[in-house]
């Protein structure tokens, strides 16, 4: 079957597999083998197993939905990374979440920054009208 993970940043990853596991803290464990009925499922945290022969890839899933039709397994994800277990591709999505967050915050400071010294602009632009 074909899979592709999808996250707003773009193609996480693209590969034929044999199946897939799915963990999901609410809906719980499933697999999707070959010829599998049609399904959609959401995946709020949780992980896939994905399996291709003797090779096994985790991909950490936050806030994610899920669809298989005619060989072909989608999932789209707010957030999501891989490694060669699920430790460690959480240990990677810490990682990213956190540098995200840190350039927030800078971007964040930056626009005070910039929106304290329009105002000042503005402040002396209208005293020097007087």
């Amino acid at each position: 079957m074909e899979c592709t993970v999808v996250t707003p940043q773009g193609m996480l990853y693209q590969e034929t597999i044999d199946y897939v596991i799915v963990s999901s803290k609410n809906n719980g464990d499933f697999a999707v083998l070959k010829d599998h009925a049609p399904l959609i499922s959401t995946i709020d945290v949780g992980y896939l197993k994905l399996v291709q022969q003797s090779n096994v890839l985790y991909t950490v899933i936050v806030n994610g939905s899920l669809e298989y039709r005619d060989g072909v397994l989608t999932i789209i994800a707010q957030e999501a990374q891989v490694g060669l277990n699920k430790d460690s591709a959480m240990e990677h999505l810490e990682e990213v979440r956190a540098e995200r967050l840190e350039l927030n915050r800078q971007r964040n400071i930056d626009f005070l920054k910039a929106e304290q010294e329009l105002k000042k602009s503005i402040r002396e632009s209208q005293a020097s009208k007087r």
